[in-house]
């Protein structure tokens, strides 16, 4: 956000209407004292204090502001118009790309946006002071994705259960298996594991036989990352 100008009849007056117009206290507040003021002589030549304010940037901020400019330097070799907003979702960077061009951005099954977020992870992690993990969104895809696997899985399962046989997906990525695993790690009469190699790579749903000791989850170390 750039500064705004503040005039006040003294600096400690513009400060605080800086803090009232931010909202923010004036220790999280940049002030620049662009004039002291003067009350002049009896009134003649009276100067207002200026100051400029803005918001302080935090550590927290700035990272944000990193993951950003990577995403965006990116998508500007793209000739697809884009903009990218940044919050922070507990722990993760979360970077939301509005565009018309959605599509070709997410790509079949989503491959597309995994793999631009696999690269802006490696970039940011390997320049950046502190290791955080990149999510990138467009158009609340993750979400849908999330929810369609979900289904997916509770129909592997019910077939499972209902044949006494392993049910199988078909080759998912790494990020979707992990998705399957989660959607069944509390439910005692299956178990789950990944079959194959690269992309062919699937999930199995296999049903718990009476006696048999019960353990689930990820059983490789790439469905346990998103």
């Amino acid at each position: 956000m750039s500064a705004i100008e503040i005039e006040a009849k003294s600096v400690d007056e513009a400060i605080q209407l800086a803090c009232q117009r931010l909202n923010l206290p004036a220790e999280q507040l940049n002030i620049e004292i662009v004039s002291q003021g003067s009350a002049g002589i009896f009134g003649i030549g009276t100067r207002k204090a200026k100051i400029l304010a803005s918001p302080r940037q935090t550590a927290d901020d700035s990272l944000l502001a990193e993951a950003k400019v990577i995403l965006e330097t990116i998508l500007s070799h793209v000739s697809i118009p884009a903009t990218v907003q940044a919050s922070w979702e507990e722990e993760q960077i979360k970077l939301d790309i509005s565009t018309n061009g959605s599509g070709l951005l997410i790509g079949k099954r989503g491959q597309t946006l995994h793999s631009l977020q696999y690269i802006v992870n490696k970039i940011f992690n390997k320049q950046s002071s502190r290791k955080v993990h990149i999510v990138i969104d467009t158009e609340n895809y993750r979400d849908r994705r999330r929810q369609a696997l979900t289904e997916i899985a509770l129909q592997l399962a019910s077939r499972a259960k209902k044949s006494g046989k392993p049910a199988i997906s078909s080759p998912l990525s790494a990020y979707d298996r992990r998705i399957i695993h989660l959607a069944l790690r509390d439910d005692h009469e299956l178990r789950t594991r990944s079959k194959g190699e690269g992309s062919l790579r699937k999930v199995m749903v296999i049903p718990v036989k009476k006696g048999e000791e019960w353990e689930n989850g990820p059983d490789h170390e790439e469905d346990s990352e998103i």
